[in-house]
């Protein structure tokens, strides 16, 4: 039940959706034709989950091998979304440096959603940005991406394993990855640091999969979730969790 006074989120997604539609109108000509920069040639849109996971595994081929497209980069693209966007994918990344997902899944401007937290860390606030694209602009892919080497792992397994905890809301990331921490000291293995980032995401995938919102647009094949692992070294993306077939 939500506090009275209070709109539940339903209502407040239903609202963005509302206003995101009404913006759509205003742009429209009167014709009934959204306005396209002249020149602007923009490639089609995915719209199942396994288009969306094709064009974004495409990309990291192309980061990989550094045959780079560079695409909606331009003024036009930036003049064609300025009024209204429909992403194809939602990624759920760390926010280390080295980790941007327009970049290593070689996108641009209008094509991604995108939330960056310490280890993918996740709450209310971001389980409900990560909800929005799905459940308001029928985007039909969300990738959880973890990495190696994580900071934020590191971290907050030292600080469970030694039970020390970190200063200010660091602690905050600590307690949310403590599931993942769990599940990698019970696996063992020569690197449970490795162990607990991995663990973290397929958690973190599993979690939104079963999310009660998301969950019936993953079960009517609308919305893929995809957990998957960034290899700083290779700039290769590896597929855990969730791929779509």
């Amino acid at each position: 039940m939500e506090p009275a006074g209070r709109p539940g989120r339903r209502a407040v997604l239903a609202a963005f959706a509302l206003a995101g539609a009404a913006g759509a109108l205003t742009a429209c000509s009167a014709s009934g034709t959204a306005p396209v920069a002249a020149g602007a040639s923009p490639t089609a849109r995915p719209v199942t989950p396994a288009a969306a996971f094709a064009r974004l595994m495409a990309g990291n081929a192309r980061w990989v091998s550094g045959d780079l497209e560079h695409p909606d980069r331009d003024p036009d693209r930036r003049q064609l979304v300025a009024q209204q966007q429909q992403p194809f994918g939602s990624v759920l990344a760390c926010i280390d440096s080295r980790v941007p997902p327009e970049l290593i899944f070689d996108t641009g401007l209008g094509d991604l959603y995108v939330m960056r937290t310490g280890g993918e860390a996740i709450d209310p606030v971001v389980t409900g940005s990560v909800e929005y694209g799905p459940m308001t602009s029928g985007t039909p892919l969300i990738v959880v991406l973890g990495h190696e080497r994580c900071g934020a792992v590191k971290a907050s397994y030292e600080s469970l394993r030694d039970g020390k905890p970190l200063p200010g809301n660091l602690q905050a990331i600590v307690e949310a990855l403590e599931p993942a921490y769990r599940q990698a000291v019970a696996s063992g293995g020569a690197d449970p640091v490795e162990t607990m980032a991995r663990a973290q995401v397929t958690l973190t995938a599993a979690d939104l999969r079963s999310n009660q919102d998301l969950a019936p647009l993953v079960k009517k094949g609308s919305l893929a979730v995809v957990g998957a692992y960034y290899s700083l070294d290779t700039g290769k993306v590896e597929v855990l969790s969730g791929a779509p077939s």
